[in-house]
């Protein structure tokens, strides 16, 4: 869908557009020539993706006040929106080629589609196509975990040693095999790894944070510091839980 925004209906038509599709915007005037040149490139670019983009054409002339606000000093100029941010930009006419390489970068790839579904298949496949692809692994080995499958599951950890959600899950096979809990009563660690599937975040870090008061060992102690580092990672920096449980943590240690 290609369409012309002004300044009045900018907001709704590309900033909260953009948390259901992403959306293209061509900052362009009249007098531009370049702008003449790139505008039917971006038009046949996002007709080609047959609704996954959308472009809005904004003429700087009649509405400077989005020109402003974006600090357009030069034209054409093109800004990428997606969850009501810009994630990406040019600025200049470029040819049809990089056009098509700046949208594949915007849209998701056909692993991140399958990623998307979610089951079991559609993960396989997904890291088939892109064996570097973290999340569609991760997702792929916890759900092998959660069915006891944790030699393949084990496999697919290790090619991302140092991602902290990854070194958290392959904490968590150690530590359900038992080969390194010391001190830890068995229920405590079926509880926490339980509440960590079914997205109890709260209750995996409190029977975790129990486990580690518990272990004698340094090595069973990095262990269960690692599946919470993983769990705070998932929640994400600003989440109230992961910041009062990241405190009892560093206190702990």
């Amino acid at each position: 869908m290609v369409r012309d925004v002004t300044d009045s209906d900018f907001e709704q038509q590309v900033v909260e557009r953009s948390r259901e599709v992403p959306v293209l915007v061509d900052f362009w005037a009249e007098w531009c020539g370049p702008c003449r040149q790139l505008t039917p490139a971006l038009e046949a670019a996002v007709s080609k993706r047959a609704g996954q983009v959308e472009l809005a054409k904004v003429d700087v002339d009649a509405n400077q006040t989005v020109a402003r606000s974006f600090e357009i000093r030069g034209i054409p100029a093109v800004k990428a929106f997606k969850d009501g941010q810009v994630v990406s930009e040019f600025t200049g006419a470029i040819p049809p080629k990089a056009i098509d390489s700046f949208l594949d970068e915007l849209l998701p790839s056909p692993a991140d589609e399958l990623l998307d579904a979610g089951d079991e298949q559609s993960l396989r496949k997904a890291v088939e196509l892109d064996p570097r692809h973290a999340e569609a692994a991760l997702a792929l080995a916890r759900l092998l975990i959660e069915r006891g499958d944790r030699d393949q599951a084990g496999e697919l950890l290790e090619r991302f040693k140092g991602d902290f959600i990854a070194d958290g899950l392959a904490a968590r096979l150690q530590l359900e095999t038992g080969s390194a809990v010391d001190g830890i009563d068995a229920s405590t660690l079926e509880r926490a790894f339980g509440a960590w599937d079914a997205a109890d975040h709260n209750g995996a870090l409190e029977a975790l944070q129990e486990a580690f008061q518990a272990a004698t060992t340094p090595e069973t102690r990095d262990l269960l510091r690692q599946a919470m580092v993983a769990i705070f990672t998932e929640l994400g920096p600003e989440d109230p839980v992961a910041k009062s449980h990241r405190r009892r943590l560093a206190s702990a240690l």
